[in-house]
């Protein structure tokens, strides 16, 4: 498994814990925890990643990692 593949299964599983929440609060929720708790290296490379077509990331998760992307 190649390391965006593992970065992209691990966003996806936290937006679908925070999926209960709704759309919107998930999105804030999922960024949120990129943020505080993935190493910078991890969050620079799930942003890559996003902006090369984001293969495989879920919409939640997609719209979290555009939400860091506009922060970095």
């Amino acid at each position: 498994m190649q390391p965006s593949e593992k970065l992209v299964y691990m966003a996806n599983q936290i937006a679908r814990n925070f999926a209960i929440h709704g759309q919107a609060e998930a999105i804030e929720a999922t960024a949120d925890h990129i943020a505080k708790f993935w190493d910078p290296r991890m969050r620079s490379l799930i942003v890559e990643h996003a902006s090369a077509g984001g293969a495989g990331l879920d919409p939640v998760a997609r719209e979290a990692i555009a939400q860091l992307q506009h922060a970095l």
